[in-house]
């Protein structure tokens, strides 16, 4: 899968417009799940343009599943998720794809493939029948590879490249989509420090400089309240709470959603809440 599979429905008639709907992207009421297993239950959040949105919560409270269904990866069994008031099920595939774009969890890279090659792929919404690759694709794709420091591994094929390199370049490619919005499934996964600072410096960097909304799944909570500037705290698949401010991450909250007990402290660089779990067995070391 790459960040052009969107998939889902195209319903005729043209699309909803949702006069409530108050941010870039919208979720409304999203209730959704596997077959008869449900997974999520009346979650509702408006994320405004060029912000960053972290979802966050224990393993199975439904965060994939939500961004799958902002996607339309998944249909929602109730609700609807919109961008600027219009029903993403109900966008012909090829506008939504021009519009949204999602780099899933562990992406696959056909075998051989070239860097450029795949950042290029970023520009097939914007191709049809008989507009094929132009100077605008081309600069679109170079601007990308220049973003995310990727133009140096042009002609190398991904698979040579290291965690970080490879991911930096699945990033390029969303970015050379020319989307509005961009969706991440644990981007900083399996990756060591260094790679997950670069990753999470380069979607803010988005979002502040370019205008970019982007929706990230984080199992890091501190990465999290460093970077986004909304965080949804998921459990159960229900939405516990909307969190605006960082300091809004309490003790209280993070124990009830996580079930574990921890301690909050004040950042020494950012100010914002830096979290610690306490052990349940360990005493203190001497």
């Amino acid at each position: 899968m790459t960040p052009l599979d969107i998939h889902g429905p195209d319903i005729e008639g043209g699309a909803d417009v949702t006069p409530a709907a108050t941010g870039a992207l919208s979720i409304e009421g999203v209730s959704a799940g596997y077959g008869a297993k449900a997974v999520l239950d009346n979650i509702c959040a408006s994320i405004p343009r060029g912000e960053m949105l972290a979802l966050v919560g224990p393993n199975g409270s439904g965060k994939s599943t939500l961004l799958s269904t902002i996607a339309r990866l998944l249909t929602p069994t109730a609700g609807q998720v919109c961008l600027d008031g219009k029903s993403v099920h109900r966008l012909p595939t090829r506008e939504l794809a021009r519009r949204l774009g999602i780099l899933p969890q562990n992406p696959v890279v056909p075998e051989g493939m070239r860097v450029f090659d795949l950042v290029a792929r970023g520009r097939f919404p914007h191709q049809g029948l008989f507009k094929q690759w132009s100077a605008a694709d081309e600069a679109a794709v170079e601007t990308a590879m220049r973003m995310t420091d990727t133009l140096q591994f042009a002609d190398r094929q991904v698979d040579d490249l290291s965690g970080g390199q490879r991911q930096r370049c699945w990033i390029a490619m969303a970015i050379a989509q020319e989307t509005e919005t961009i969706l991440l499934d644990e981007p900083t996964a399996f990756l060591d420090m260094r790679y997950q600072v670069e990753i999470l410096d380069l979607l803010h960097h988005l979002t502040r400089e370019h205008g970019r909304t982007v929706v990230v799944v984080l199992h890091d909570l501190n990465c999290a309240i460093t970077y986004a500037d909304r965080i949804l705290f998921l459990k159960e698949g229900r939405l516990a709470s909307d969190v605006l401010a960082p300091s809004d991450c309490t003790p209280a909250l993070i124990s009830d959603v996580f079930d574990v007990e921890v301690l909050v402290a004040e950042h020494p660089q950012t100010g914002r809440p830096f979290v610690m779990p306490v052990s349940r067995r360990m005493g203190r070391c001497e």
